[in-house]
């Protein structure tokens, strides 16, 4: 898989993935993507009512979602068990290339990259990373989650991670009261989570995005 990089308007990096015709993020803005679908609409919702959180995210990319939830849940003083997989993990010279460590003045996105797979790794105090090398097809785990963040490719490159069946195995790892948030609010992404019985609400999206989801168990 190649990538090159680019500046989005915040002047954040992303990657663009060559396989997937993609960029892993939104190049109208990194971080304004992360703060309204992820932290917005998932990670702060959950730590207003708990002090202890399992996140899933659906997949770790660049690495960027579990930055932010990390430095959110250090200033909020939320303990968090974040799970994150990924199939296709990105190569040491593209990661070299992202800008965030920089531009957050932080070492650490580089601890998020160096810490080992497979196993839940202490990367700041209270905040536990496990990430996953996998499919979500293929992966097998015992544990419910607060909060899912879903940030796969979109339909048009990943159609088969958009479907009834793949959202069915996500309720099913949603605790009671969980939220699904995602960027994509494709009518049939809608009508898929709901027919597995999320109730599905639309937000505001960020930038360049006029609606997100926010999918409720």
């Amino acid at each position: 898989m190649t990538e090159r990089v680019r500046i989005a308007d915040d002047g954040l990096a992303t990657l663009y993935s060559v396989e997937f015709n993609q960029h892993y993020h939104s190049v109208r803005g990194v971080g304004d993507e992360a703060e309204t679908v992820y932290l917005g609409l998932g990670f702060r919702k959950k730590a207003s009512e708990m002090s202890q959180i399992a996140i899933f995210e659906m997949g770790f990319g660049t690495g960027f979602n579990v930055l932010m939830t990390a430095l959110e849940a250090q200033r909020l003083g939320t303990m968090v068990y974040y799970t994150s997989i990924e199939a296709f993990p990105i190569s040491q010279e593209d990661i070299a290339l992202l800008n965030y460590d920089t531009e957050f003045d932080t070492t650490l996105f580089k601890k998020i990259h160096e810490a080992a797979w497979g196993e839940f790794i202490e990367i700041i105090p209270h905040f536990y990373l496990r990430k996953i090398n996998s499919t979500l097809q293929d992966l097998v785990l015992d544990t419910a989650f607060d909060v899912i963040y879903y940030d796969a490719f979109a339909p048009s490159s990943q159609p088969e991670l958009w479907t009834e069946d793949v959202f069915r195995k996500l309720y099913q790892m949603t605790n009671d009261g969980g939220v699904l948030t995602t960027y994509c609010s494709k009518t049939v992404v809608r009508r898929a989570l709901e027919a597995v019985g999320y109730r599905v609400e639309k937000h505001s999206g960020p930038r360049g995005k006029r609606d997100v989801i926010r999918a409720v168990k």
